[in-house]
C-alpha cells in the first residue's frame, strides 16, 4: 500500500505541474494548452516510475540481477518530446510561431521525470519558474525597448513607377529605416514591384505606413508583414 501510495502522489502531482503551464498556454490561446502540457507530465513520470519499480514486474529475479538506468528512460523521453515539439511550430506568412509552446513541452516533460523519480524540490522550483518566465518575462519583454521588423512588398505602374529615392525618403520619413531592397516584374510585366525588410523602434508606425499607402492613388498593390517570436 506504501507503494501505491506513493506512486499516486507521483503521478497526480505530475499532472498537477503539467496542468498549471498548461493553463497558461490555454488562456493565450496556443495550440497545445491544458490537457496537452497535463498529458505530456503525466507520461514522462509514468515511463520514470517504470524504471523504479521494474523490479516488481519481474518476480523472481534477484535484486542484484536487474540494472536500472533511469537516465536512459529519461534520454529516450526527451527524444519523443522534440516530435511533439516541432509539431507546434508553424510558419505563418513569415512568421515562425509555436516556439515558446514547443520549449514549454519540453521542460514540461522534465518536471514529469523529475515528479516520476520523486525528485520534488527541483522540480517544484521548475514549475514556479516556468510559470514566471512565461507570465512575468511577457510583461517585462513587452515593455523593454525594442526593434520590429516587417517584409514591405509595393508596386507601381511599370511605365510610371515612383522613384527608388522618393520612395525611400518616403519610407524613411515614417520612422523605419530599409535594408534588402529588392526589385521584380509581376502582373505580366505590367507592374514594378518593390520588396524590402524594414525596422522600427515604434510598433505604431507600421500602421501609420499602411494608412498613407492606402491614400496614394499611384499604388497598385502593397502588402506588410510583420514578423514575430
Amino acid at each position: 500500500m506504501h507503494d501505491y501510495l506513493l506512486i499516486t502522489i507521483h503521478l497526480f502531482s505530475a499532472a498537477a505541474a503539467g496542468g498549471i503551464i498548461g493553463l497558461e498556454r490555454s488562456f493565450h490561446g496556443r495550440p497545445a494548452g491544458f490537457r496537452t502540457h497535463t498529458l505530456v507530465c503525466l507520461s514522462s513520470s509514468l515511463l520514470m516510475l517504470l524504471t523504479l519499480y521494474q523490479w516488481q514486474l519481474l518476480p523472481g529475479v534477484p535484486l542484484d540481477a536487474i540494472k536500472a538506468d533511469p537516465s536512459r528512460m529519461a534520454q529516450g523521453i526527451m527524444t519523443g518530446i522534440g516530435f511533439l515539439g516541432a509539431g507546434v511550430i508553424f510558419k505563418e506568412g513569415f512568421t515562425v510561431r509555436g516556439l515558446t509552446t514547443a520549449a514549454s513541452i519540453w521542460i514540461t516533460a522534465a518536471i514529469g521525470i523529475m515528479l516520476g523519480i520523486g525528485f520534488y524540490f527541483p522540480a517544484i522550483l521548475a514549475t514556479l519558474m516556468t510559470l514566471g518566465t512565461l507570465s512575468l518575462f511577457r510583461w517585462i519583454e513587452v515593455r523593454l525597448p525594442s526593434h520590429y521588423y516587417a517584409h514591405y512588398q509595393i508596386s507601381f505602374d511599370r511605365l510610371n513607377p515612383m522613384p527608388e529615392g522618393q520612395l525611400r525618403q518616403f519610407i524613411t520619413d515614417k520612422g523605419f529605416t530599409i535594408a534588402n531592397m529588392s526589385y521584380a516584374i509581376s502582373h505580366d510585366g505590367k507592374l514594378l514591384e518593390y520588396s524590402m525588410i524594414l525596422r522600427t523602434s515604434n510598433q505604431d508606425n507600421i500602421s501609420v505606413l499602411a494608412q498613407a499607402l492606402q491614400e496614394m492613388d499611384i499604388v497598385r498593390t502593397f502588402r506588410i508583414a510583420p514578423t514575430r517570436d
